[in-house]
């Protein structure tokens, strides 16, 4: 068929592929899925690197193609240098989109799960919760994805290694899918679901924005932020540019209280800004939709955030914050008040090589502020970020701004132009990594202690 035909000369067979690349299977939608997440057709080639399977359609909805209109990826045009960079609005919970369309660029797909590394499961779980995130009883937001699991486990492939040969996306933070029974019993509004608690899914390889520090049983990677360059000059390109940036602020800060101070940290980081105008950039997301709209801005947010030296992140809902990588790549240095929302403790695959950049020892990236101090008046955030010294301050960036490629997701629509490693490719690496080493009989269970396989050294 003319889609399969298109098929075939979008994926290179086996016999182009270095002979070190994994092979992969992977599923596809029952029902056609929207522009950004398109069906692949199957490549019949006995000697491709591809699996693709049908995955069902529940209650009308293909869901592994489930994708909300605001999730699409906007192109902003951002044109301020004559080295234009691409720029786009992406929605915070896209990635599962973004992996997606990433999958399907893979050389090396096969029709043979036998034959393959891994098994890539494209279902959209995060996007799928999304329209009964909060406020529905749990057979609504459980069932769906149960329904989905309980199919997938009853695959054949499944069977060779009970799922631990599968991985998947899951574009939100690993406690909106931990809710266990019970949860439902009070009186407060639940949100999420149980997806990662049941045991299909601990038995495969799960990427989420935020891990559990204390209880690892997924793999944290970096939330999708609004830079997808095309080639690798215009990643060296946009280093330049917030390189060369004048910083008139000191820190900046963008976000909202909580209702009745249920986050503290933020009522004291705002206070800080309010008593600091002249050295702290702010921006205010707490009016209502307009406050909204202007903290999803990339011209906005990247403009304060390259204009300052210190980019604050207390936590949010939970520890992590996609502002966090906002900051990134506006090269501002982070400054965390909790150390499970440290990269350290959370992407380790994409934090840099403590023996290369000198993390842990040498030069760090990043400041950690003890919140109790913070609360308890020893320690105020303007004093401790002045001490730093213009030298140390500069060293600081330029980590910062080394670690833009890791923590960027390219633009998944095109081939990318040059060698840049990104933080799909990183964790891509890491997760093969894994994989192998449970089809060679090691036992990682949910989480291996050495869990940084491939990324700091290659």
């Amino acid at each position: 068929s003319a889609t399969a035909s298109r098929a075939r000369r979008r994926f290179r067979t086996c016999g182009t592929c270095a002979p070190s690349w994994p092979m992969l299977a992977w599923a596809r939608c029952s029902l056609p899925p929207p522009a950004t997440a398109a069906t692949v057709t199957p490549v019949s080639s006995p000697t491709a690197d591809g699996k693709l399977a049908d995955l069902p359609s529940i209650n009308g909805v293909g869901r592994c193609g489930f994708l909300p209109a605001f999730m699409v990826l906007i192109h902003e045009l951002a044109k301020a240098s004559k080295n234009a960079t691409c720029r786009y609005a992406t929605d915070q919970y896209a990635l599962e989109v973004i992996v997606h369309n990433r999958m399907r660029q893979y050389e090396c797909l096969t029709d043979d799960p036998t034959a393959a590394t891994a098994l890539y499961v494209p279902y959209y779980p995060g996007l799928e919760l999304q329209q009964h995130l909060c406020g529905f009883n749990a057979t609504v937001r459980n069932g769906p994805s149960s329904e989905f699991l309980q199919w997938l486990s009853a695959r054949p492939q499944w069977a060779a290694f009970g799922g631990r040969d599968h991985f998947m996306v899951v574009g939100k933070t690993t406690w909106m899918f931990r809710h266990k029974e019970g949860d439902d019993s009070g009186t407060q509004k639940v949100c999420g679901n149980n997806f990662l608690e049941q045991p299909e899914s601990g038995n495969m390889t799960v990427l989420t924005y935020e891990s559990n520090i204390w209880d690892r049983r997924d793999f944290a990677v970096p939330y999708p932020s609004y830079f997808h360059p095309t080639s690798a000059g215009e990643v060296s390109a946009w280093q330049a540019r917030v390189r060369a940036a004048e910083r008139p602020w000191l820190f900046a800060f963008a976000g909202a209280r909580r209702a009745n101070g249920t986050l503290a940290i933020r009522d004291r980081v705002i206070e800080s800004c309010a008593s600091s105008p002249s050295r702290c950039g702010f921006i205010d997301c707490s009016h209502g939709l307009e406050g909204s709209i202007t903290c999803r801005s990339p011209r906005r947010l990247i403009s304060v955030f390259a204009s300052s030296r210190f980019c604050l992140q207390p936590r949010g809902d939970s520890y992590m914050r996609r502002s966090s990588v906002d900051a990134i790549m506006a090269g501002c240095i982070p400054v965390f008040f909790h150390e499970a929302s440290t990269f350290k403790k959370q992407y380790r695959w994409h934090e840099p090589d403590p023996e290369s950049s000198g993390n842990g020892g040498g030069r760090p990236y990043s400041v950690l502020i003890d919140p109790d101090e913070l609360l308890e008046g020893k320690v105020d955030i303007e004093g401790v970020l002045a001490r730093y010294t213009d030298e140390e301050v500069a060293a600081m960036r330029e980590e910062v701004i080394k670690m833009i490629p890791r923590f960027l997701y390219k633009d998944p629509r095109v081939r990318f132009e040059g060698d840049t490693r990104d933080a799909f490719d990183i964790a891509f690496d890491e997760v093969m990594a894994r994989i192998r080493r449970i089809k060679n009989g090691e036992d990682l269970g949910r989480f291996a202690a050495d869990d940084v396989m491939v990324a700091k050294g290659s």
